[in-house]
């Protein structure tokens, strides 16, 4: 019943061209769109500093290498291991900038 009525106000054009043009919803739809506008900033950026990585490219440097022994393994994964974490620690620390700003 319920999802009945719903249906009939939504198909109710001038019920419709009412409540868009109504303050409440003009503002959540600014809002709304803000927020996305937001969010694909942050990807956008976020995209840009992971193609700048050092890890990144330490991987892909160290992915093309043949290893010749577990020893060696080992040692290419704690590099790899130990840029992540510096660079995990820097990007905390400039997040945490950007948030006393």
């Amino acid at each position: 019943m319920l999802s009945r009525m719903l249906g009939l106000l939504i198909n109710n054009l001038h019920l419709v061209e009412k409540l868009a043009e109504s303050r409440p919803i003009r503002r959540a739809a600014q809002i709304t769109a803000y927020a996305i506008t937001k969010a694909q900033i942050v990807g956008q950026d976020t995209s840009k500093r992971v193609l700048q990585s050092e890890t990144l490219r330490q991987v892909r440097q160290e992915a093309g290498k043949v290893p010749s022994d577990l020893g060696e393994i080992n040692n290419r994964l704690r590099r790899v291991r130990n840029t992540f974490v510096d660079e995990v620690k820097e990007g905390w620390k400039e997040g945490s900038g950007r948030i006393k700003k």
